[in-house]
């Protein structure tokens, strides 16, 4: 039966918005604007949860909680309301709110918390399987290990790029998290690095999937370091993989956290006597992704720390009645939230200040200043801090579990020998498709070219018979004709480079680049664009696929600059998110950074074929020669500024 919630509000926009995004996920709101209506609800119908304001047109909406807390109803309550007053929010909590929530709200991590009150408050038939989370881009492979975790008893939840991945986490809870680590978008350890970032799924088992070769030894070190319980390669057999997450759960903490959601946004607790400044820094705080939660007084601190818990606490040092050092102190006294990161804020400058601040228990201190970027950054820096410790605690219990899992592997490497005619057969039937896919691309293009070279002919020798009409029909086709052949001859290209042999040798990619650029000023001679290649770029790497890859490149910043006024491309390699990578930079068409996700997938275009022509092939090709090389391919861009496209060949 689909869960029914209540929402009150005597907004009708907020009515309708929830209302809606309720329904898409699967749940049946039912909506209204006043208690009276809320109580009838509650009176002929089983209600799961009610979302109410707190400010209704006929009462208090925590009057309404009182009544259900009261009665025999166990209905979960998040209360949605401004912040304008700290008291509804302690209030509201005291009296049995399950959550409070404040305008303007998130919707998504709304309907998140929603579905996990109701899951939490449903009855459970019995011990559910593991459930886990799948996230890969490459269909295939997320297929594979959908099939073989479903085979081994597991419920398998799959997603196709790590932001998808991160929704789905935290609406789902899945009891672990397989991850590709290089996907377009966020990839595999920064989708790690975010769970580990999320109270209430920061302890949630996470098992980082490479595709990279062999011979990247540092691969592993940088699974763990970005947070990972495990690390297996796409190369091992499926038993290894099977064998390796089965350890990770059974050496997994049974636990749940009931604190926010991954898609909430972390609380912060800004305590200070100002309205003024407290408006500001609650502005500031929040345009970095914050939900600020204000206090006006070290007395409604300590009230508001007893109901509701918090990420980070900013206090104010000179406050009339309790002063910031002694709610300092009695919050580092307490053993629920003395580890909460806490900065001590004050207009004070001097040297004593700070050594006093420090002397409380405090974990910074920070000036008031009208420049906030060093708050920002302090307030980062305390919940950096706080997840690093959090982690390391997880690494010594982690500890524990190594010799078993060494023993699961050794076991799942039996199995996987045992298995390895199987493989010789797979690569034979993979070489007789490779083949078939030849002799149907060549049955595809005779058609394609009898099209083409018929439709040249009728032009040519019956042009002059036919109106403007007519001969522009001709044109079409012609045109559609070549695109097809083009796409056909891109699938191929596309489908040979997943299944051709890595050959690593030393590849001078400056060389490479200056070919391509060559044979494209032949093409077009007409044309004058300024190329800057950087000398001495080099890498190990298969220097036939890395020829493909900077025609695709390069060949893109070529096309999307033939509208500029001063076309210019770069090819060179500097550092980039911690990482040394290689670019190809050009002051052209650019695109819309807000699908950058979908850039590197088949048929993913974002341009008008009108405007410049292509098949939508060449970018997913650069992703599957730089996956198959074991790096990482992203890309920057804005419209009318040009892209950069970065890729690493580890």
């Amino acid at each position: 039966m689909t869960p029914s919630i209540l929402v009150v509000d005597d907004s009708l926009t907020v009515r309708m918005d929830l209302a809606e995004a309720l329904e898409g996920a699967g749940l049946h709101p039912l909506a209204c604007a006043t208690l009276a209506e809320a109580r009838q609800h509650l009176a002929r119908e089983a209600i799961e949860l009610v979302i109410l304001d707190v400010v209704l047109p006929d009462g208090d909406g925590i009057e309404l909680l009182r009544e259900m807390r009261a009665g025999a109803g166990r209905a979960s309550v998040i209360l949605l309301s401004t912040e304008a007053e700290v008291k509804d929010r302690i209030r509201g909590l005291r009296t049995g709110a399950d959550d409070y929530v404040g305008k303007p709200y998130d919707t998504g991590y709304l309907v998140a918390r929603a579905k996990e009150l109701v899951r939490s408050h449903s009855p459970e038939a019995g011990p559910a399987p593991a459930t886990l989370l799948v996230i890969d881009d490459s269909p295939t492979f997320r297929e594979a290990l959908r099939k073989a975790f479903a085979d081994a008893g597991y419920h398998v939840l799959t997603a196709s790029n790590g932001e998808e991945g991160l929704r789905v986490a935290a609406s789902s809870r899945p009891t672990a998290v397989v991850v590709d680590s290089v996907m377009p978008g966020i990839d595999g350890g920064t989708v790690i690095r975010k769970i580990r970032m999320d109270a209430a799924l920061r302890r949630m088992p996470c098992v980082l999937v490479t595709g990279s070769e062999l011979e990247d030894r540092a691969a592993e070190p940088r699974a763990l370091d970005a947070g990972a319980d495990a690390f297996v390669r796409k190369d091992e057999d499926l038993a290894v993989i099977l064998a390796r997450v089965g350890a990770v759960l059974r050496g997994a903490a049974a636990q749940r956290i009931d604190s926010a959601s991954l898609l909430g946004p972390m609380r912060v607790l800004a305590v200070d006597d100002s309205p003024t400044y407290l408006y500001e820094l609650s502005d500031v705080l929040r345009d970095e992704g914050y939900d600020v939660i204000v206090a006006h007084s070290g007395e409604e601190a300590l009230d508001m720390l007893a109901v509701q818990p918090v990420d980070c606490i900013l206090l104010d040092v000179q406050m009339p009645g309790l002063g910031g050092h002694e709610t300092c102190r009695r919050i580092k006294s307490a053993p629920g939230v003395r580890d909460i990161p806490l900065l001590l804020v004050t207009a004070s400058e001097a040297r004593s200040a700070a050594i006093d601040g420090f002397g409380t228990g405090a974990d910074d201190f920070i000036s008031k200043s009208s420049d906030h970027d060093v708050l920002r950054a302090r307030v980062r820096a305390q919940l950096r801090r706080k997840q690093f410790e959090d982690e390391h605690r997880r690494a010594r219990e982690e500890l524990l579990r190594v010799e078993l899992d060494a023993s699961e592997q050794r076991s799942a490497r039996a199995v996987a020998e045992a298995k390895a005619a199987l493989v010789d057969q797979l690569e034979r039937k993979n070489r007789e498709l490779e083949a078939f896919g030849y002799s149907v691309s060549h049955d595809l293009k005779a058609p394609v070219r009898s099209i083409s070279g018929f439709s040249q002919i009728l032009l040519e020798e019956n042009g002059a018979q036919l109106d403007e009409s007519g001969r522009g029909h001709l044109l079409r086709i012609q045109a559609a004709a070549r695109r097809m052949g083009q796409l056909i001859d891109d699938l191929l290209k596309l489908s040979q480079i997943g299944r051709a042999s890595l050959d690593r040798t030393e590849v001078d990619l400056s060389r490479l680049a200056a070919v391509v650029v060559e044979e494209l000023r032949r093409r077009e001679p007409e044309r004058t664009v300024e190329v800057a290649i950087q000398e001495g770029l080099t890498v190990r790497g298969d220097s036939r696929l890395l020829r493909v890859l900077l025609e695709n490149l390069i060949g893109n910043a070529w096309k999307f600059t033939s509208k500029t006024s001063a076309p210019r491309i770069e090819v060179g390699a500097a550092l980039a998110e911690g990482t040394n990578a290689f670019f190809v930079r050009d002051n052209g068409a650019g695109f819309d950074p807000r699908w950058v996700s979908t850039l590197f997938a088949p048929f993913r275009r974002l341009h008008k074929e009108t405007d410049f022509a292509g098949t939508g092939i060449g970018l997913a090709t650069v992703h599957r020669i730089v996956d198959r090389h074991g790096g990482r391919v992203w890309a920057e861009g804005a419209v009318g500024r040009g892209a950069t496209f970065r890729f690493t060949i580890p």
